[in-house]
C-alpha cells in the first residue's frame, strides 16, 4: 500500500515538472506583452523581403518608437540610395521622400488597426486581437501563427512570428498568401528597448536640398531644354516605360488608353471595363515647389517599394520618378491594392 502511495507521488510530481517545462500559449504572450509594451521606447533594424513581384526586392528597415505615439520608419531598397520615411508625431503623420524633397501629410491613426510586421507593438496586438492564433514551441523559439490585421489582409491573411526563447524578442516574421505561400520576410538583426528619443527629434523640418543637389537640378533642367530642342528638330520622343497592372480578373479588360502631353512629359490614361472598373493614371512625378509638408487625403499604406495613400476609391503613390493613381467606385480597398501591387512595366513607348 505504501509503496502504491509513493508512486502515485512521483507520478503527480512528473506530471506537475511535465507541466512547468511546457509554457502554455497564454503563459508566453503574457510575457512578452510585459516585455514588449512596459518599455518606454525601442530601436531595430531589420531586412525585409518582399517576394510578391517578378523579382524579390530587399529593403533595410530602421524603426524609431517612444511612447505614446511617437514613430519614425525609414526604408531603403538595397543596394539604393532612395528611401522613404513615415513619422508619426504630435502634428500627424508624414510620409517622406528626401531624394525629391517631397513631404506628405496624413490625418491618420497609423499604426493603429493597420499593423506592420517591423513594429513590435502592433505585433503583440496582432497576437492578442487574434483569439483563434497557434503557438508551436521549438528547441530555441516559439513561433505563433496568427491572422493580420491591416489593409494587406485580403491578399496577405496570416503571419508567422518567431520570438527567441532566450531573449523573447521577435527573430522573424514572414506573411503569407491566401495558399500559404510566403510573400513578405522580416529578419531583425537588433533590437533594443528602452531607448526613448526626445519629441524634437520626431519634428519633420523644411528639407532644404543641398547646394550640390541644386547645382544638379540646374543641370537636369538645362538638359531638359536640350531634348526639348532636340526632339522639335528631329521629331523624335523620348522613350517612356509604361506600367500596366499583371492583375488577370476575369471580365475585365483594358478598354481605352490615351497618352496626353503634359508640362512634366506624358500621362497616360488607362480604363479598364468589365467585371472590375477602374483607371489608371501615370505621368512624371512633379518636381515640389518647394520643400513644405503637402496635405493628402488618406491613410498611409506601406506596399514594400513605396508609401501609398489609400482611400475608399483610390490610391496613389510615386516610384523610380513616376506618380501613379488608380481610382474607382466599384473596387475595395484590397482591390485597390491588388491592382497597385501588380503594377509592372512590360511595354516601353
Amino acid at each position: 500500500m505504501r509503496k502504491q502511495f509513493w508512486l502515485l507521488v512521483v507520478v503527480a510530481v512528473m506530471l506537475v515538472l511535465g507541466g512547468c517545462g511546457k509554457p502554455s500559449k497564454e503563459d508566453v504572450m503574457k510575457k512578452l506583452s510585459a516585455k514588449w509594451n512596459e518599455t518606454k521606447g525601442y530601436e531595430l533594424n531589420a531586412s525585409m523581403e518582399i517576394k510578391t513581384g517578378a523579382e524579390p526586392r530587399v529593403y533595410d528597415v530602421e524603426v524609431w518608437h517612444t511612447k505614446p505615439e511617437f514613430y519614425k520608419v525609414n526604408v531603403t531598397q538595397s543596394g539604393n540610395e532612395e528611401s522613404q520615411m513615415i513619422v508619426r508625431n504630435e502634428e500627424g503623420v508624414f510620409v517622406i521622400t528626401p531624394s525629391i524633397g517631397k513631404t506628405y501629410k496624413f490625418q491618420s491613426d497609423w499604426p493603429a488597426q493597420n499593423s506592420q510586421g517591423y513594429l513590435i507593438g502592433t505585433l503583440a496586438e496582432d497576437m492578442k486581437a487574434d483569439k483563434a492564433a497557434t503557438m508551436e514551441e521549438k528547441e530555441k523559439e516559439y513561433v505563433f501563427e496568427t491572422a493580420t490585421r491591416n489593409n494587406h489582409k485580403t491578399l496577405l491573411p496570416t503571419q508567422k512570428i518567431h520570438i527567441d526563447k532566450k531573449t523573447l524578442l521577435p527573430s522573424k516574421v514572414t506573411i503569407h498568401d491566401e495558399t500559404g505561400a510566403e510573400k513578405i520576410a522580416i529578419t531583425f538583426a537588433k533590437i533594443s528597448l528602452g531607448v526613448e528619443h526626445k519629441v524634437a527629434d520626431y519634428k519633420v523640418k523644411e528639407m532644404e536640398k543641398p547646394k550640390a543637389e541644386s547645382d544638379q537640378a540646374e543641370s537636369d533642367d538645362k538638359a531638359k531644354e536640350d531634348d526639348s530642342a532636340n526632339e522639335e528638330s528631329t521629331g523624335e520622343e523620348t522613350d517612356y516605360q509604361t506600367y500596366y497592372p499583371a492583375v488577370n480578373w476575369e471580365g475585365t479588360t483594358l478598354s481605352d488608353e490615351q497618352v496626353m502631353k503634359t508640362e512634366n512629359g506624358q500621362r497616360i490614361l488607362m480604363t479598364f471595363s468589365g467585371e472590375k472598373e477602374y483607371v489608371v493614371i501615370q505621368e512624371p512625378a512633379a518636381q515640389p515647389m518647394n520643400q513644405l509638408p503637402v496635405s493628402i487625403e488618406g491613410d498611409p499604406v506601406d506596399l514594400g517599394f513605396a508609401v501609398a495613400a489609400l482611400t475608399e476609391q483610390s490610391i496613389q503613390w510615386e516610384v523610380d520618378g513616376v506618380a501613379f493613381f488608380v481610382a474607382s467606385d466599384t473596387l475595395s480597398k484590397e482591390e485597390l491594392l491588388t491592382v497597385a501591387n501588380s503594377m509592372t512595366v512590360t511595354e516601353a513607348k
